[in-house]
Parts: C-alpha cells; structure tokens; sequence
C-alpha cells in the first residue's frame, strides 16, 4: 500500500512555533479575522489589543501574548479547519449585527471561530469555504491568483447567443472596474453557467443588469476545485484531505501565474 501523501497545507498551519514573533497584521490574517489591511484599519481605529494595551501598527507579537479584536480574543489556533458549507439564501457573511441579520455563524454553529472566504451577498446561496486559515483567505481572494468560481444563474428573460456572447467578452463596468472575459454556457430557456475569475460587488447580478435582464436565483457550485455537489442548505462539511492536497497545488500555481488573464474551464461534475 503506497504512504499516505503529505497534506502540506496542514502541516504549514500546524507547525507555527508559538514562540516566533510575527507582525500583527499578518497574526490578525493567520487567525482568519481579516486581511492584513483591513487589520491595519483596525490597529489604527484603535480596536485591536495586546496583552490589554492598545496596539500601534508594526507590533510584533507571538501566540503566548493575550490579542483581542473589538473585545474578543483570537488566535491562530493550533488544528486547521477548512469546511465547504451551503449558505442559504437570506444568510449574510458579515459579523455585523447592526441590521440584526441571520450571519453565517449563526446558521454554521461550529464550536471554534472560523471565517468565510469571501462572500456571497444575502440574495444568493451556494457553496462558501469557511477557514482558520487567513493564508489561504489571502491568496484565494487575490484577485491577481485568477482562481475559478462556478455559478448556476436562473433570470427573467431568455436567455440568447446575444446575451452568451456579451456576458463572456468581458468588459462590462461594474463599479470602478471592468469585468474579465469569462465563460457562459446557456443550460436553460432562462438558466446560464458563469465561471468568474474576479469577486466585484454583486459582479453577475450587476452583469446582467447591464445585459437587460434580471437575477432570479444565484447559487455557486464550485469554488477553485472545491465543489458543492449534493450538500444540503445549512449545512457543512470537511473539505476532504485529497481536496486539500488539489487546492494547495492550485494556490502555489496560481501564485506564480498571477497577472496573466486565464479563461474558465468546466468541471465534469459542477452541475449544481
């Protein structure tokens, strides 16, 4: 019987020496709070605390000092977690309460702190990775890496060549950006296949806006290899050790191809 593969991504994660000192944004993004600017943002407003004093931009700190975020302590933590989970719709990614919104953590439940990469805004459900893990937060989110999402769109009108075409051409503004070139297959009257290689604000609901159409429902299917298959809304689940290993070798290629524009290319068993 051939050895176990070494899962490199897990071993990175669970062999930090506590004793090393590291800068505290990259701590913050280790510990799955936030990137490394959004923790300089909240260094600088004063929220982020060592060993109960406040923090200035540029501390070193080790996982033996006490670091609390908005009145709540963090850490890199010691196991890593990675879960793929099915975000319902009406379900928001944010931890801000202001608006007294059902959050990712309220319906996920999950005994230690974790956080999603990325987002799917509260209209759209699907397929959402959940970490303690900030490096991979970080390189999955670098718009530059040019990692594949995988959507499943239902709209209020036909859908047509025309429309197919001026979707995946790109160049659609969205925002302060332009979209990418990407691709879209019809799979319906009124249903479309979407890769993106980008994560704008609202990115396909405000593409199809331009195109004339309406969303009607949104769900991801797949994010880089990782796919939502049969998972049922609410829940979740571990990412399998053989998807870490595929996502760890996509991540280190994607690394290093990053500024080059690369279009989608479809999963055998993405169907939604």
């Amino acid at each position: 019987m051939p050895a176990k593969k070494e899962n490199r991504m897990r071993k990175e994660f669970e062999e930090k020496d506590i004793h090393q000192e590291v800068r505290l944004n990259k701590y913050l993004s280790e510990a799955g709070v936030c990137s490394r600017r959004e923790a300089d943002r909240l260094i600088e407003e004063g929220k982020v605390f060592v060993d109960g004093v406040r923090a200035e931009n540029g501390r070193k700190v080790t996982d033996e000092m006490e670091i609390t975020v908005n009145g709540k302590r963090c850490s890199r933590g010691q196991k890593m977690v990675l879960l793929a989970f099915h975000k319902p719709e009406g379900v928001v990614c944010t931890t801000d309460r202001r608006w007294n919104d059902v959050t990712v953590e309220d319906v996920l439940q999950y005994p230690t702190r974790v956080f999603s990469v990325g987002r799917l805004d509260k209209d759209s459900e699907g397929l959402l990775l959940v970490t303690n893990n900030g490096d991979i937060i970080n390189q999955i989110m670098r718009a530059g890496n040019y990692h594949e999402k995988e959507y499943l769109v239902t709209v209020d009108k036909p859908v047509t060549e025309e429309f197919v075409e001026q979707m995946s051409r790109g160049g659609i503004q969205v925002l302060d950006a332009r979209t990418r070139p990407c691709k879209v297959e019809k799979i319906g009257k009124y249903r479309f296949r979407i890769i993106l290689t980008q994560g704008l604000n609202r990115q396909i609901r405000r593409m199809c806006e331009y195109c004339g159409c309406r969303v009607k429902k949104l769900v991801r299917v797949r994010v880089m290899n990782i796919e939502l298959g049969n998972l049922p809304k609410g829940q979740y689940r571990d990412v399998t050790e053989a998807e870490m290993q595929e996502l760890y070798r996509q991540l280190r290629a994607g690394s290093k191809k990053a500024g080059k524009s690369r279009r989608g290319t479809w999963t055998k068993n993405a169907r939604g």
